[in-house]
């Protein structure tokens, strides 16, 4: 599953200093099986920014890629960043 993970997120150009950037679509960072019940999508979507937030990741702007977010992280951190945002929701 890790590695099925790591190809979800799409490297993207680094930030001023050189640290690298991924972006991932929300809906990979919710819980697998997870019953949404009456949410909307964008409320859905709202949820996981919120959670997201937290943990250093943000909405990314972009009309090439909507519903994304963006981490601020190397590709080792990524599948510890989906568990602990997935833990919060």
């Amino acid at each position: 599953m890790i590695d099925r993970l790591i190809m979800d997120f799409i490297r993207i150009k680094s930030d001023v200093n050189g640290n690298p950037r991924f972006v991932v679509h929300f809906l990979t960072l919710e819980p697998e099986g997870a019953d949404h019940g009456a949410l909307t999508i964008s409320e859905r979507y709202q949820r996981v920014i919120k959670a997201a937030n937290k943990l250093g990741g943000r909405k990314y702007h972009n009309k090439a890629y909507g519903g994304g977010i963006v981490f601020q992280a190397y590709e080792c951190e990524l599948p510890r960043l989906v568990a602990m945002i997935r833990a919060l929701l």
